[in-house]
């Protein structure tokens, strides 16, 4: 099956795999840091989203014009940031003893 492009699905995997070599020390990084500060948490969970923004349909007259995916869905970095703030939230929680409903 061919994209809008005109590439295939098959031919585009390379360049797949080579993106997800590239980012695979940055994951890493990302899944070892650790949280032990107060600031750095609360900046972490401000940055980072709780939430998998927008996902769209762009419709005109009833037709389906193109669909925008959720943004998490084209960020190769998103399990590794959610992972991150998770870990941010619970040392507010644990450690801190501080509520954390204000970003949830």
């Amino acid at each position: 099956m061919s994209s809008i492009t005109g590439i295939s699905h098959q031919a585009a995997q390379p360049n797949h795999h080579y993106l997800d070599k590239l980012l695979q020390p940055i994951r890493e990084y990302l899944d070892r840091v650790e949280i032990n500060n107060q600031k750095m948490a609360h900046l972490l969970c401000q940055l980072i989203p709780a939430q998998c923004p927008f996902e769209r349909d762009v419709k005109l007259f009833g037709h389906l014009l193109f669909h925008i995916p959720a943004m998490c869905k084209l960020n190769p970095l998103y399990d590794q940031l959610i992972g991150l703030r998770f870990r941010a939230l619970t040392f507010l929680a644990d450690v801190c003893g501080e509520d954390i409903t204000s970003y949830c």
